[in-house]
């Protein structure tokens, strides 16, 4: 199967989410460990299948999916993962990565071509192991290497191979650092909070208010038909149903501690974590026809990125993850719409000190203050934990479904998405109520 390359000449057409499906996300050397990224986006994508029927007739037009750290294995992993489904092999499928913007740019990606019609229906997704990471050779021991095999004698080979030391066979071991300033992002996000002036109590708060939305939506079985038991969970192992605002407040500051009244610990901030999540996105028309019904469309989206590092000896503008305070206001503008049309809001909780930074910048640059009531409401990423490219995936499918699922509310009602990404980027997007 495959995708055609005439753009249609028709209005471009409407893109509903159709439904989603995620492994339970684990903790960082959990039980997870042992699995490869493609074995986690294989068992998100089976359920997805399995839920939906996409084999036969319900085939679809193409998958979309990445990973942000990957094994050289991974160089074709949502091509390899449709080989290892019961999707049809003849459905193309290709890589995407912005770093945790991932699952939502790939969310973007599948959209763009089934508004044009290039494509009737695709799925969209990610997949992030922290646990199995991959490790470098060391920089060194790697020159040392490709000058023995461009060595023309076998005595210069040797001559080479002989440079080799103790220190070189020490691993690279993957960095959450960003290559402009060597500050890991919770470094980055700790100025941030700074500059806002986020207190401890405020960022205690979220994290608290994450943890118990979670768990009500795993309670009241609004989670049942988007994730499916994978490796003995059922649930997200970061989820901490008992979390109050009395026993975050006893954990010491991890971020930022070089300042005197350091606020960011490991309460509220997102664990590293294993997972990986699908969607279902499809043109009305294929929904229709195949029996399904739309939970939501996806109507705006905006990419954004800032200056972050000192550049000629001048600082960089704005925090690492503040790109979400742009890329909202000039998507909301251009669709005409401002914070007082939305029901929801899904705001990635890369740290709770960012989503505060976040709000506040958009109240700086003239919105309206968000309804906390109608923020992260199923809970997000301080409680599910936050493998990097499945977030976006994970919130555009709950999203979809709170819509869907909210009585009081009629049909076009919107809710609002925000991720944040490292390099000083965020990805932005609006669904309607089906």
């Amino acid at each position: 199967m495959s995708s055609s390359g005439l753009m249609s000449s028709q209005p471009p057409r409407r893109v509903a989410v159709i439904g989603g499906s995620r492994i339970p996300f684990a903790r960082s050397d959990g039980p997870y460990a042992t699995c490869s990224n493609q074995e986690m986006l294989s068992a998100a994508l089976d359920g997805l299948i399995e839920r939906f029927g996409l084999t036969g007739e319900r085939r679809v037009g193409e998958f979309v999916a990445g990973a942000v750290l990957k094994h050289s294995r991974d160089f074709n992993l949502a091509r390899e993962t449709v080989l290892g489904s019961r999707l049809d092999p003849r459905t193309p499928a290709y890589d995407i990565q912005q770093a945790c913007g991932t699952g939502l740019q790939a969310v973007i990606a599948v959209a763009n071509k089934i508004a044009l019609g290039a494509v009737d229906a695709g799925i969209a997704g990610g997949a992030d192991t922290t646990s199995d990471a991959p490790l470098g050779v060391n920089d060194e021991l790697r020159r040392i290497l490709l000058a023995a095999r461009r060595a023309k004698t076998l005595l210069d080979r040797a001559k080479e191979i002989a440079r080799v030391r103790p220190r070189h066979l020490v691993p690279e071991i993957p960095r959450n650092s960003e290559p402009r300033t060597g500050l890991s992002m919770g470094e980055h996000a700790a100025r941030t909070a700074r500059e806002w002036g986020i207190t401890r109590h405020e960022q205690d708060v979220l994290a608290a208010a994450s943890h118990r939305n979670l768990a009500t939506a795993y309670d009241s079985g609004f989670l049942h038909d988007l994730v499916v038991p994978f490796r003995g969970l059922a649930r997200d192992q970061n989820l901490r149903p008992g979390t109050s605002v009395y026993k975050l407040a006893e954990l010491a500051p991890v971020f930022g501690t070089s300042e005197p009244d350091a606020t960011m610990t490991a309460g509220n901030s997102t664990p590293l974590t294993d997972g990986a999540a699908t969607v279902l996105l499809a043109s009305e028309e294929w929904a229709e026809r195949h029996g399904l019904t739309p939970l939501a469309y996806l109507s705006a989206y905006e990419t954004g990125a800032v200056s972050f590092y000192e550049e000629d000896g001048m600082p960089g503008e704005d925090g690492l993850l503040m790109a979400p305070a742009y890329a909202v206001p000039r998507m909301l503008e251009r669709a005409g719409l401002g914070i007082e049309d939305f029901e929801l809001f899904e705001i990635h909780e890369a740290f709770a000190s960012q989503v505060l930074a976040t709000l506040a910048a958009w109240e700086k640059r003239g919105l309206a203050p968000v309804d906390r009531e109608r923020l992260n409401v199923a809970g997000s990423s301080l409680a599910t934990g936050h493998p990097f490219a499945a977030t976006g995936a994970r919130i555009v499918a709950t999203l979809a479904k709170l819509l869907a699922e909210r009585e009081d509310a009629d049909a076009g009602a919107r809710g609002l998405i925000s991720v944040c990404a490292a390099g000083g980027q965020g990805v932005t997007a609006v669904l309607e109520k089906a």
